[in-house]
């Protein structure tokens, strides 16, 4: 009896066929569906490329908002929080600047204070 790879092959178009479920189209059929996973799974690496560098924008312009209301700009306040020594990163101020204005006007307030003494 000849030996065939039906299973193993049968397994990896099933597969194919999971991973293109609801998408477009033609994709009930193998060759369609392989080149939308492929250009699926091509988009995905970028998208996860893409999303650190639209969340750090995110919380440039939080900060950014936060500290204008403040009479304070972006780089000055970053500049004066070096300055100071305060290491946080803009994740954490954006959320600060969100959820604890308290805690934000104080960074502001030492961020002044440090340019201010620096020159």
């Amino acid at each position: 009896m000849r030996n065939t790879a039906v299973p193993a092959s049968k397994k990896r178009r099933k597969r194919i066929l999971a991973r293109a479920k609801g998408f477009q189209d033609g994709r009930r059929k193998l060759r369609a569906a392989i080149d939308a996973v492929n250009k699926a799974e091509a988009f995905a690496y970028v998208g996860r490329k893409q999303k650190k560098r639209q969340y750090r924008r995110l919380w440039n312009v939080r900060i950014n908002a936060a500290c204008r209301s403040r009479d304070i700009n972006y780089s000055r306040f970053i500049h004066g929080l070096k300055l100071a020594g305060i290491e946080l990163n803009r994740k954490m101020l954006a959320d600060l600047a969100v959820t604890d204005e308290a805690a934000f006007d104080q960074l502001v307030e030492q961020a002044k204070q440090s340019i201010a003494a620096q020159g």
